[in-house]
């Protein structure tokens, strides 16, 4: 079996305060921090235990998981489990990176967020050549807010041509999009336009609950994070027998992390081995395939 597990603990809080985001609004408390490393080594060990799968995991906490020892880790454990595929993870990428020299870093996979507000553009692109001085594929990202398209621009001029910048469209009526802005974004990132679509997913073909798990601390397995229906739990004994190709329940789907998985898109032709830390297999962002990217979000 080749598996994919978005892993989702309790951890809950963030070292940023981002108004659009309410993860950053609390600190957690000792007790909460050790469950959700006492969640975290079971998974671990569930993982471990999987030796006749190939398997990848792909953190994605509420919060920021990085800053935290027990998920540094973990991923340089997970890179060097001879039947893990690859290891990555959603981060703010405001953590030390001394870290990484315990990785097998070519299996390793790093979803950068840059918060403007938050850190220094400068230090966010030294964290990046840090990354790229350990080998590690990584893409940078931004919040695609109309107030931030300059900071994307001057973002993109200055990130190195080989790593590429996607932009999440805001989706919930917040920074409405003229089309000048949505143009403005696509000349930043390609697959802006992608993304920037509810696509429609009720009764298609979808990964998600055959290939493509997400769990949660207490080992809760859902075919996504976007469709609160249990498929049964991960350390079940016959848990196994829960995983079979099911359309999507839902009328749309508009997050990366869930449309990429549905098959009628074909975005797994797009990102390849990238597909965990959002990087295409080539470099769209030079070669000037927007007109690609319409097409793929009219489908």
């Amino acid at each position: 079996m080749k598996l994919t597990v978005l892993y989702r603990g309790p951890l809950s809080g963030c070292n940023y305060g981002c108004e659009y985001c309410p993860f950053g609004k609390w600190k957690q408390s000792e007790e909460e921090l050790t469950k959700d490393r006492a969640d975290l080594e079971r998974f671990l060990q569930w993982v471990e235990s999987r030796t006749q799968d190939t398997v990848s995991v792909f953190f994605t906490p509420w919060g920021e998981a990085l800053i935290w020892p027990w998920y540094q880790q973990a991923l340089a454990r997970l890179t060097h489990l001879p039947h893990v595929e690859r290891a990555a993870v959603q981060t703010n990428l405001s953590c030390r990176l001394d870290w990484l020299t315990d990785c097998r870093t070519e299996k390793l996979g790093i979803w950068a967020t840059y918060h403007p507000e938050w850190m220094k553009r400068s230090r966010f692109l030294a964290q990046c050549q840090r990354l790229s001085e350990h080998g590690v594929r990584h893409s940078a990202g931004m919040v695609g807010f109309r107030r931030f398209a300059d900071e994307a621009e001057a973002l993109r001029r200055e990130l190195p041509g080989d790593t590429y910048l996607w932009i999440n469209a805001v989706k919930d009526g917040l920074d409405a999009y003229t089309p000048e802005d949505v143009e403005r974004f696509t000349r930043i990132d390609p697959l802006f336009p992608v993304n920037n679509t509810r696509h429609p997913s009720r009764g298609r073909a979808c990964r998600g609950g055959e290939s493509v798990l997400s769990v949660d601390g207490d080992g809760t397995a859902y075919r996504c994070h976007f469709i609160k229906e249990p498929l049964g739990n991960l350390y079940a004994p016959d848990f196994d027998a829960a995983l079979k190709p099911r359309p999507c329940s839902k009328d749309t789907c508009g997050c990366h992390i869930g449309y990429v998985h549905l098959e009628y898109l074909e975005l797994d032709r797009v990102f390849g081995s990238g597909l965990l830390e959002r990087v295409p297999a080539t470099r769209l962002w030079t070669v000037g395939l927007q007109r690609s990217a319409s097409r793929i979000s009219q489908s």
